[in-house]
């Protein structure tokens, strides 16, 4: 007998790892889990029960929170805020602290993990906790530097925090470290199928001397975290499903409360036909069987390049085959137990309920009982399959195959997700030449589900908004210093007709490059302050914004212009307007009544050529993540931004969203000043000779009430601004979860908005994943 076909023929013996030691602490705490607030832990109810899934045995019981348990939380986490914002210094020992004991305590942690999720203790052990310590560590470092590298910014003060049970303790440093890092405080609720390791989490906050109230964790269910977004907290994050992620912006709508969404994903996993094969399997296992599939991330839909499918599906079918299922405890298992029950019948009826391509369940030995499902291949599916299209969470991969990397490149983005990506070729230059086409938020290049607490983590589309990582997530639990003054309806000024030019001389929209008469042919006069009609403008409705929209989206190729080129664009406009600026300046000081133009008209000057520096300048980074590669975090433009300007600025409050939008490849949809738009009106004519291609800015003049529904509402908008003086930010946020567009409001507050502001709310980023080496 040959040494391969000896190594073929071993086995893995078992190799269990103890659970008798998290029994003992779940037992010596009563065998339930609860509320921990104002840093001591409740009354104990056994509202719930947690089960073994790899067993179905009881483990523990839960508490089911309360409004008024909720509210007690946030009461105690808003007492606590202020002092522990105070000071950096002290809440980087503190979080370094915590690091250390979760090392101390790391093989607790992992086995409760393990027995609460049902995932493998390999995992638990090597990924999920040294990846939380490792949150800990860097968010350690940045509450120290805070200060000093964020000096305008400050805490944002309670945040309510849900959780997933996919990756219970993981999540759960996602949200509280950074958090805790820029000196806020939080309430958390962790999943109601994985508390434990949270109850663990609370004890090393006692010990390492964590103060009341600045961590407090709040068991239940779905229930229990309507709770926490009813309460009053300053933010919500919260990692889930995007059906839920829907409601909660919806909830929160006008409410003023910051909010991150990290929700589902159907990420693709690309093969190209010069790929290392066998490399590009053991990277299928990682992406789609790692913790049984049920990862947000995961690389479930396999696109494969058509000349290499039948050899990479027989590889891969071989090593599905060779993959160990079963207790979860065992170090030597690879595929571990579904979370559970209700979880596993979702999985079995979506794959039984496919009459689509060829499935091939893994001929490997399932145990008997507990929540298991076979790893499985689905081959053949069409891009439409509503395998191809809906989440699974679950270890089952859906295939189907492409000829050119432009096919496979448009058979991607076919999602309305967007959240991350593989690319697996030895061609680092078709790997980076894909990469920045993907709509992902993150993107791994030959290597899969590749985390860290520097570089950023999050998606786009449907997938959510915001990030987790690095300095982008820290900035999403701070706000600037400077404190907004309530910001009242301007309006505008009435007169008569009497005695002005009977020549109709209506201003008319901008929409793709050209003037447009509005589609409701109605349109307003424009007064000065004494009554004397300066002008008229057109109305837009939904269908100008529809038209406005279209060419847009039709204009995406200014995303792929050199930074340079759009610098050049908006000097040129600046040339232009300068050129003019004495008879901006009038018509201003003709519409406010006022004799701030001329200021109005030069600091519109400086924005221009500011945003105009910045163009080829607001780049990404290389943040130091451990592996041997790099990971890149790229500045991308949002896509189509629509604006509702500034009322009481009518030059400035357009140049300044414009600006920054077309510095970084966006097109825009701007709705102009409503009691003075005529500002807008004029500077169609600067856009008109200073070479701006048709569709990159459209300009519409009308009610922002009235257009901010049906703006917020289109699916092809990806971004809407507002800085309307009227009350259009609860609208704005409410209507904008049909594609769960990002939005920036000023909930009816007047405050400084800087330009490094602009630019981050115009910009996405996505981190590239490059690890090298042979």
């Amino acid at each position: 007998m040959s040494i391969s076909e000896r190594l073929d023929k071993m086995d893995y013996g078992p190799a269990p790892e103890s659970a008798a030691e998290a029994l003992e602490w779940i037992e010596s705490r009563g065998g339930i889990a609860g509320h921990f607030i104002d840093g001591t832990f409740g009354i104990l109810r056994d509202d719930m029960t947690l089960n073994n899934p790899a067993t179905g045995e009881r483990l523990a019981g839960l508490t089911k929170g309360t409004a008024d348990e909720v509210a007690s939380a946030v009461k105690a986490a808003r007492k606590a805020q202020p002092e522990w914002a105070k000071d950096g210094a002290a809440r980087a020992r503190v979080l370094y602290a915590i690091a250390r004991l979760m090392q101390k305590h790391a093989r607790l942690l992992a086995v409760m993990e393990t027995l609460d999720n049902g995932k493998p203790i390999r995992e638990s052990r090597d990924i999920d906790i040294p990846l939380t310590i490792r949150h800990f560590y860097y968010h350690a470092g940045m509450a120290q530097l805070m200060e000093d590298e964020m000096p305008s910014r400050e805490a944002i003060g309670v945040c309510g925090q849900i959780v997933p049970w996919n990756f219970p303790l993981l999540m759960l440093a996602w949200k509280i470290a950074p958090a805790l890092a820029m000196g806020n405080t939080v309430v958390l609720k962790p999943a109601e199928y994985t508390t434990l390791t949270a109850m663990i989490f609370a004890e090393i906050c006692q010990e390492a001397g964590v103060p009341a109230g600045v961590v407090n964790i709040v068991t239940g269910d779905g229930e229990t975290g309507q709770h926490i977004v009813d309460a009053d907290v300053d933010k919500i994050a919260f990692t889930g499903s995007t059906a839920v992620g829907r409601r909660i912006r919806k909830t929160t709508a006008g409410s003023g409360k910051a909010l991150t969404l990290e929700l589902g994903g159907k990420s693709p996993y690309i093969v190209f036909d010069d790929a290392d094969l066998d490399s590009a399997v053991e990277g299928l296992v990682d992406a789609i069987w790692f913790n049984q599939g049920q990862v947000c991330c995961a690389g479930s839909r396999l696109l494969v390049q058509e000349s290499v499918a039948e050899r990479f599906y027989a590889k891969l079918k071989r090593r599905m085959d060779g993959l160990r299922i079963g207790n979860p405890l065992d170090k030597c298992i690879d595929v571990g137990a579904i979370v559970d029950p209700i979880q596993l019948a979702q999985i079995t009826k979506m794959v039984s309920e496919n009459s689509e391509g060829e499935t091939y369940h893994a001929a490997c030995d399932m145990p008997e009982g507990g929540c298991y499902y076979p790893p499985t291949l689905i081959t053949g599916l069409s891009p439409s399959a509503a395998l191809m299209q809906e989440e699974i969470f679950g270890p089952v991969l859906c295939a189907t195959t492409f000829r050119t990397p432009a096919e496979a490149v448009q058979l991607a983005n076919n999602t309305r997700y967007g959240l991350a990506a593989t690319v697996w070729t030895e061609n680092v230059n078709l790997a980076l030449d894909i990469a920045p086409k993907l709509v992902a938020g993150v993107v791994w290049v030959n290597a899969t589900n590749l985390f860290d607490a520097a570089a950023p983590f999050g998606g786009v589309r449907e997938s959510g908004f915001g990030r987790e990582g690095g300095l982008e997530g820290l900035m999403a639990y701070t706000k600037p210093k400077a404190k907004g003054k309530a910001l009242s309806k301007v309006e505008a000024f009435t007169g008569s007709d009497a005695g002005s030019d009977p020549i109709d001389r209506t201003a008319k929209l901008y929409i793709g490059g050209k003037q447009a008469r509005p589609d409701g042919g109605y349109s307003k006069a424009v007064y000065s302050k004494k009554g004397e009609k300066l002008g008229d403008v057109s109305l837009a409705n939904r269908k100008d914004i529809r038209n406005a929209v279209e060419v847009a989206q039709g204009a995406n190729a200014w995303g792929k212009t050199t930074g340079h080129l759009r610098a050049q664009i908006l000097y040129y406009m600046a040339e232009n307007l300068s050129a003019r600026a004495s008879e901006f300046a009038k018509r201003i000081d003709a519409m406010t009544g006022k004799n701030g133009g001329k200021a109005e008209v030069e600091a519109s000057l400086n924005a221009l050529f500011t945003y105009a520096a910045w163009a080829d300048k607001w780049d990404g980074a290389a943040r130091g993540v451990p592996i041997k590669g790099i990971a890149l975090a790229m500045k991308e433009p949002v896509g189509v931004i629509a604006a509702l300007c500034s009322d009481d600025m009518p030059l400035l409050g357009l140049v300044k969203p414009m600006g920054a939008s077309m510095a970084m490849g966006n097109r825009c949809i701007l709705a102009a000043s409503e009691p003075f738009p005529l500002a807008a009106t004029d500077f169609i004519q600067v856009l008109e000779t200073s070479d701006v291609p048709a569709g990159v800015v459209n300009i519409l003049t009308g009610s922002h009430i009235e257009l901010a529904p049906h703006i917020a509402a289109h699916n092809d908008v990806d971004a809407v601004w507002s800085q309307s003086s009227s009350s259009v930010s609860a609208v704005i946020e409410a209507n904008s979860t049909g594609n769960l567009k990002r939005t920036w409001v000023n909930n009816g507050q007047s405050v400084e908005i800087t330009t490094r502001d602009y630019l981050s709310a115009a910009t996405e980023t996505k981190t590239v994943w490059v690890p090298y080496g042979e």
